[in-house]
């Protein structure tokens, strides 16, 4: 098979392959519909998945919906449940902040345009595309660590701006399958494609990958 010459075939080429590698590649954030991802996704922030998971199930059984987390107090009621998570307070502070705005605006629901899930509390185009892509069934590729990595590595972009590489990647794969693109860079990111030592000889992307072999 001839070995792609352009940024668009190399994304193509890689989504066949790690479709093939990662065939039910799912979102490790716990949750049991679009609310709970949103909270969780807020909380992950500059924290691990695995960490978020160990906080969420007390907090989501205390305050399962957005109705409930809208009367709670941040401070005392949030912050003891989430005080293992990287920068607690602040986000204490958003989740109850966002539940509260989804009740003004949008009936407790969480709604589905970007322009709407963004100016939530503690909202970024990341969080928006997880919740589109993962809850909403909707389009979305969210940008993390491993994603503008692997994008910069297999040459699909020269951008580091989150932003700016989620626009550039966008045309590059189907709307309807853009969630499931990301999710599979970012099990390639953490299995194989790390950031110190990655494994070129046992990556399935090595063969048209423009930096095979040269980190280390």
């Amino acid at each position: 098979m001839a070995r792609p010459r352009t940024p668009a075939g190399r994304a193509r080429r890689a989504h066949e392959r790690l479709a093939v590698e990662y065939p039910e590649a799912e979102c490790e954030l716990d949750h049991a519909d679009a609310f709970q991802l949103l909270t969780a996704t807020i909380l992950s922030a500059q924290a691990t998945d695995v960490g978020v998971n160990k906080a969420t199930p007390a907090l989501f059984a205390m305050y399962p919906t957005a109705e409930a987390l809208a009367a709670a107090d941040p401070e005392r009621d949030i912050e003891p449940l989430i005080n293992t998570i990287g920068l607690f307070r602040g986000k204490a502070k958003n989740i109850v902040g966002m539940a509260r705005l989804l009740l003004e605006r949008h009936g407790g629901e969480v709604p589905g345009s970007m322009k709407e899930l963004t100016a939530l509390p503690g909202v970024g185009r990341k969080t928006a595309n997880v919740v589109r892509s993962v809850a909403l069934g909707l389009p979305g590729l969210p940008v993390d660590t491993h994603v503008g990595r692997l994008a910069q590595r297999l040459g699909l972009t020269h951008e580091t701006d989150p932003v700016k590489v989620e626009l550039e990647l966008n045309p590059m794969v189907p709307a309807a399958e853009r969630g499931e693109f990301s999710l599979r860079l970012i099990l390639h990111g953490r299995r194989v494609c790390s950031a110190r030592s990655p494994d070129c000889g046992g990556c399935v992307l090595n063969d048209f990958c423009p930096s095979a072999g040269d980190i280390g």
